[in-house]
């Protein structure tokens, strides 16, 4: 069993307590320490005293469990909006809000977040802002993207 599989099966039960859900699990190695990112997230958005709670339930099980030989760092947050959508689940939380998805092939589509299930996500795309002579169907402002397609999708984040 690896290190990310073992940190998964002792997240499992602590993220159920709080109707939270693992994003990611990233492990980077240093030379003095190695830093553990867990990522999680709820469909309402999680709390910093969720992720303090988780993170000191897992320390207190890796310690007793002798899971990391070496120092480690252990860090327990949500993804921030630099992070990608990595989950269906994480689409569905984020519809309504402006989305800019890269595709595999290197198409960036920038649109609103309609509709996501695990075939596709929906993007609303933004009207032209030219004027144009014959009016626009609203069927044609809407996208279809296959979910397999999607190479990365950020939340874009508006100021107005």
């Amino acid at each position: 069993m690896t290190i990310k599989e073992q940190l998964e099966a002792l997240l499992e039960p602590l993220l159920e307590d709080g109707n939270c859900f693992l994003v990611d699990i990233i492990i980077k190695p240093s030379k003095v320490s190695q830093k553990v990112s867990i990522l999680i997230d709820s469909d309402e958005g999680i709390t910093i005293q969720q992720c303090t709670s988780i993170s000191r339930r897992l320390a207190k099980q890796l310690e007793e469990l002798e899971v990391f030989a070496d120092a480690y760092t252990l860090e327990v947050s949500s993804p921030g909006l630099d992070q990608p959508l990595l989950l269906l689940r994480q689409y569905q939380k984020n519809l309504g809000r402006s989305l800019k998805v890269t595709l595999k092939t290197g198409e960036v589509i920038s649109g609103t977040l309609i509709e996501a299930s695990e075939e596709i996500v929906k993007l609303q795309l933004p009207a032209p802002k030219k004027k144009t002579k014959t009016p626009i169907d609203p069927a044609e402002l809407i996208r279809d993207i296959p979910f397999d397609d999607i190479s990365k999708a950020l939340i874009e984040i508006s100021f107005k």
